[in-house]
């Protein structure tokens, strides 16, 4: 793969998600109460989404099956939004007696994938809500972000507390470690995952993405430091149109497009 020039996006906030369904991109910032829309094919902002309830967003991700987005809100639930916006639901609630917090999440076809705040599991939902299974990590797992694979397993970046470095690790769905990648890692909040395995991670504190194979062995450095004015925090990689979409907490938040080709 290689990258072209990229494109930046303009936002106003801290951007804590980013996701694209169809031809609009989503995005969230920190303490907002909206979703952010552009345009990818006319170049431009389109309405915001204004989910009033919605508190603290801490990640998006979108589902084409149902053309919804799925937002992760303040530790406590998770909003389910048409993508027009026409159609807003609290979807997922913490139950008082539920120790699992959601943070983050990614879709695919019929599946969301939670992460959790300070517990070491993964929740897997269906796009009903219902939740499918609980995957219980490692005692050394402090997850930050989830991908489900090709396989049905799950990629996760997350920090080894026994080894005090951050780590990609593939799980079973019983927990158990199968692949491992080590770095030198300065910190993964973010990764996504094409149809063929490969992962890509988001390397904040070294400002650069990396790509793994579907092993979790390093293939290369995508996106260097030359490339991203900031510390990049979140990713979405679109596989029919070959762009890859970094957002970013400083300088007041953007979002870079680069175009990602095959070879």
């Amino acid at each position: 793969m290689i990258i072209n020039d990229s494109m930046l996006l303009c936002v106003v906030g801290e951007v804590y998600g980013v996701t694209q369904l169809h031809d609009v991109v989503y995005i969230v910032c920190v303490g907002s109460s909206t979703i952010i829309r552009f345009s990818t094919t006319k170049h431009r902002r389109l309405t915001d989404i204004n989910v009033r309830d919605l508190r603290y967003p801490l990640d998006i991700a979108a589902c084409e099956l149902t053309s919804h987005l799925y937002v992760t809100d303040n530790w406590e639930c998770i909003w389910r939004v048409s993508s027009e916006g026409d159609d807003i639901q609290r979807w997922w609630t913490k139950s008082s007696s539920d120790t699992f917090r959601p943070w983050t999440l990614s879709v695919t076809s019929s599946h969301i994938l939670v992460t959790t705040l300070r517990t070491k599991q993964l929740m897997q939902l269906d796009v009903a809500g219902d939740q499918l299974r609980r995957v219980p990590l490692p005692h050394y797992m402090d997850p930050r972000h989830a991908v489900e694979s090709p396989s049905g397993t799950f990629v996760i970046s997350h920090l080894n507390t026994q080894l005090k470095q951050w780590q990609v690790s593939e799980v079973d769905t019983e927990g158990e470690v199968l692949h491992q990648f080590s770095g030198p890692l300065g910190y993964t909040p973010h990764i996504a995952i094409d149809s063929k395995g490969n992962v890509f991670v988001v390397d904040s504190y070294n400002r650069r993405i990396l790509l793994l194979n579907a092993y979790l062995t390093l293939r290369r450095i995508i996106v260097d430091e030359r490339q991203l004015n900031d510390k990049p925090w979140c990713l979405c990689y679109n596989e029919l149109s070959g762009q890859l979409l970094v957002g970013s907490y400083e300088s007041g938040g953007v979002v870079a497009v680069f175009d990602v080709l095959q070879r």
